[in-house]
């Protein structure tokens, strides 16, 4: 390296420096012209400016490189990509940073000037929607920092075509994009990732759909995973394995079958030329198990499966991989009352079934679990026919009567028409307490429907019978109390659960519009007997007809003959007022 401050202090005169100097600057040096060439020497050597240099020797682990200065500069290590593939005599760009620096060394960089140089090559060798490869520096704020020769930005949401979850995975990789803008003022160019690889999948996709049938096995890539499905990249386009194309069998979740980045081969089942969309199936490489499903399981064929899902309608039993049957809760057992399946059974469990039914369309089969026992209800009808005294246990009362358990799982239902034969009863509760033990008499057996019908009042003799047609005859007087007054007339308690009805008509001689302007609830009244009606229970009164004379009697019945009435007026108007009351018709020994 030629020193310049030596060379400023050589003599002229010296012959032997001066040919030295001619022979290496020309004339100009021989001359005399020493000023104006160090001057014009001086002038490439500006901070800013790029220079070649030569490697000369090492500083400790960093190099040491000749520029042409007085001094040489040092370059540390880092500034290389593969220091250890450096060599003495190797020449560099660099930029030159101070013409002296710290300790009269020259301060350069080779990165800078390699990063000066990249720029220009850019600029001149390629424009915005280009391609370009680099290598991804770093994560900075809103992206990536990717080398391409020089640092350029690649924002976030230009990394792929779904955007990662961590941009961050992509450090220290090779990555091809496209050049989104390039600011050369600033310096500054954007490229896009996602943009490459949408417009390459396009072409991909476009020749894909070309060729692509249904029917097609092809091979993918799983790129995205929801609770419906999993979405397969195809090469340039993505196709839909929706949960139920994963298997024959019972899938929890599209995870449980797949899972990202998998390569995996599928079934073409449905292409969408106009919505680019493509339905894909894994179950269908495989023969569906249903195919021969009546010969496999025919009905009433026992069989033993596992139990792989509870829900509160029945259980799901699995036969084989791929084939499930439903136990319906109402199949589970012939006498248990079952609030859910999960008190019969619970998954993973073995249980014996019984095959009711077969839909191979719909791909559902009916399966029985009390079919593997006798039923109960078959040996009902022989234990307890009709007239048989039963004793049990009132499990549950309802407005319409009570059912009482003759035994285990065996109900019979004891209605509120068959608890009294004289007693006016609103509900089963009036008599009958839950929990009670009491003793009725089978009525009736449907095996079918699997009911047992009981009575209660069938225990005693029917008063209607005889009992009351002897004690209460029209004609007689007799004395009761009020119980209950309606718009149409007062209910008059004769004796314990005997009531008669006291028409409105037959209060008073004359018309009455309310009856509580003549009787009061709870009095004491005396009342005539006009009619016994066995066959539907009732007993007609009357309280004027009481009180008359047997002149005003006699004088009432020739009216009411002369009208082409019968005996025992006002009974017409009774019956008809019955009918009109609907659930007030008095019915002894039912409602």
């Amino acid at each position: 390296m030629v020193d310049y401050n030596l060379i400023s202090t050589l003599s002229i005169e010296d012959a032997e420096a001066e040919a030295m100097l001619e022979a290496e600057y020309g004339q100009a040096v021989a001359s005399g012209d020493m000023e104006g060439l160090l001057g014009e020497q001086m002038g490439d050597f500006k901070p800013g400016s790029i220079l070649q240099g030569k490697i000369i020797g090492h500083a400790g682990d960093d190099f040491l490189v000749e520029v042409g200065l007085k001094s040489e500069g040092i370059l540390d290590k880092t500034e290389f990509d593969n220091p250890a593939d450096v060599e003495i005599g190797d020449t560099v760009e660099v930029l030159l940073e101070e013409v002296e620096g710290e300790g009269g060394m020259v301060a350069i960089s080779k990165r800078k000037a390699d990063r000066i140089r990249g720029w220009e090559r850019i600029i001149s060798e390629k424009a915005e929607g280009d391609p370009v490869e680099g290598r991804v520096m770093r994560k900075i704020k809103g992206g990536l920092l990717v080398d391409i020769g020089v640092p350029v930005f690649l924002p976030a949401s230009q990394v792929d075509i779904r955007r990662p979850a961590d941009i961050g995975i992509y450090i220290g990789q090779n990555v091809e994009a496209q050049i989104l803008k390039i600011d050369e003022q600033r310096r500054n160019i954007v490229i896009s990732r996602r943009k490459l690889i949408e417009e390459r999948r396009a072409e991909q996709r476009k020749k894909l759909l070309e060729n692509l049938k249904v029917g097609d096995v092809v091979n993918g890539t799983v790129k995205n995973i929801a609770d419906f499905g999993a979405f397969v990249d195809l090469g340039g386009i993505d196709g839909l394995l929706h949960i139920t194309d994963m298997s024959w069998g019972r899938v929890n979740h599209p995870s449980d079958m797949v899972r990202l980045d998998q390569k995996i081969e599928v079934k073409v089942l449905n292409i969408d030329f106009e919505k680019e969309k493509i339905a894909l199936g894994l179950k269908q490489k495989e023969d569906s198990p249903w195919q021969d499903i009546e010969s496999k399981y025919p009905a009433n064929t026992r069989v033993r499966g596992t139990v792989t899902n509870i829900m509160s309608y029945g259980a799901f039993v699995k036969l084989e991989e791929g084939v499930e049957g439903l136990v319906h809760i109402s199949e589970m057992s012939w006498t248990k009352r079952i609030n859910h399946p999960s008190e019969m059974v619970s998954i993973g469990e073995e249980v014996e079934v019984v095959v009711l039914d077969i839909n191979k369309d719909k791909q559902e089969i009916s399966l029985g679990m009390k079919q593997t026992e006798v039923n109960p209800w078959e040996l009902v009808a022989e234990k307890y026919p009709p007239g048989t005294i039963v004793e049990g246990k009132v499990r549950n009362l309802a407005s319409y009567g009570a059912f009482v358990e003759i035994e285990p799982g065996i109900d019979g239902l004891l209605h509120v028409s068959d608890l009294s034969w004289t007693k006016k009863l609103s509900h089963p509760n009036e008599l009958l307490k839950k929990g009670e033990v009491c003793k009725c008499v089978v009525l009736e057996v449907d095996q079918q429907k699997q009911r047992v019908a009981l009575g209660l009042k069938q225990m005693t003799e029917d008063p209607w019978l005889e009992a009351i047609p002897g004690a209460y005859q029209p004609g007689m007087i007799v004395h009761g109390s009020v119980t209950k007054i309606t718009n149409f007339g007062v209910f008059i308690e004769l004796e314990e659960d005997l009531e008669g009805l006291l028409h409105i008509s037959e209060l008073a001689d004359h018309k009455v519009e309310n009856p509580q302007d003549v009787v009061q609830q709870g009095q004491d009244v005396e009342v005539k007997i006009l009619r016994v009606d066995i066959e539907d229970r009732k007993i007609g009164l009357s309280l004027k007809r009481a009180q008359w004379t047997a002149d005003q009697e006699a004088a009432a019945d020739r009216n009411e003959r002369g009208k082409g009435g019968g005996a025992g007026g006002g009974l017409g108007g009774l019956g008809d007022d019955h009918g009109a009351m609907g659930t007030d018709k008095i019915t002894f020994g039912g409602q």
